[in-house]
């Protein structure tokens, strides 16, 4: 029981908390930022592309028929929210931008 206890308290702090896959947004701030950035069918398809596939911003800008500032933009919408992850690896011509997730799920708590 105190494992509940505990879990519903973290759940309640205002921000934006990932856990096993589930994002937790409470708080206006945070909900009004989750909340745009999957206002966009862009960002949904690249969020959904992302779940299943570890991608680079150019396989990214492919997918959305977009250049790749436009695709890199998307991104970090998607990153200010929470969503999405970004790291640098080692590319044929310097570094490349992979994106990754793991939210399945995402949990809103309006109090």
């Amino acid at each position: 029981m105190s494992v509940t206890k505990e879990k519903t308290s973290q759940e309640k702090k205002p921000g934006i908390h990932e856990e096993d896959g589930i994002l937790y947004v409470s708080g206006d701030e945070y909900i009004l930022r989750v909340a745009n950035a999957l206002a966009s069918p862009t960002r949904l398809q690249i969020l959904r592309y992302i779940i299943e596939n570890q991608v680079d911003v150019g396989e990214i800008a492919d997918l959305i028929k977009q250049s790749k500032a436009n695709a890199s933009a998307q991104i970090k919408r998607l990153e200010e929210a929470g969503l999405v992850k970004t790291l640098y690896k080692p590319g044929q011509r310097g570094v490349k931008k992979i994106c990754t997730t793991k939210i399945r799920e995402i949990r809103i708590q309006l109090r």
